[in-house]
């Protein structure tokens, strides 16, 4: 078992619990999954970026990632409908936990003039959204062997459809959340 899905169960329940009131375990907010999502645009005009970002994310995750496509046509993007222009990795489970683990303990900090992450990013119904700018945080990633940076966007999902209990359980797990 994970070691923050073990925390979970030994601690974050626990104080959850005490914190919104709630005796039933079920009706605690949970993670459900994680979504990484790296648009990579300019696969367009370099088809091998788009080989190297799904390897880079593929390394970061430890899964196999979906290349996603255009579904439309946008003429002033030169962007025809099927083109590849993305790649994309969700992650339940005992992966999931692990990916957090080391998200929040090691690529974290090693962001640049790193003050914590905006509190404010949520979408409303109880899922955050975080960009980093560049893969390179991840330890997996050998700056040698990187020619381009690449941003990405991580989406956490979560059982509940409030926003402050999301935050809650987020900042449970040890999201370092800047003080607003």
């Amino acid at each position: 078992m994970a070691r923050l899905q073990d925390k979970y169960n030994q601690e974050i329940v626990g104080t959850l619990k005490t914190k919104l009131g709630r005796t039933n375990i079920l009706s605690l907010p949970k993670l459900q999954k994680i979504v990484v999502n790296m648009g990579v645009g300019k696969a367009l005009e370099d088809k091998n970026r788009m080989q190297q970002a799904a390897e880079q994310l593929t390394s970061i995750c430890g899964q196999r990632v979906q290349i996603t496509k255009a579904k439309i046509a946008v003429s002033a993007f030169r962007l025809r409908q099927g083109n590849e222009i993305g790649c994309r990795v969700t992650l339940r489970g005992r992966r999931m936990y692990e990916f957090l683990d080391r998200l929040v303990s090691v690529a974290l900090p090693r962001i640049r003039d790193f003050r914590g992450i905006n509190p404010k990013s949520f979408d409303g119904n109880g899922n955050y959204t975080l960009g980093l700018s560049e893969q390179m945080v991840f330890p997996e990633i050998d700056p040698d062997k990187v020619n381009f940076t690449q941003g990405m966007d991580i989406t956490f999902v979560t059982s509940t459809r409030n926003d402050d209990e999301a935050r809650e359980l987020l900042r449970a797990f040890g999201m370092p959340f800047r003080e607003a």
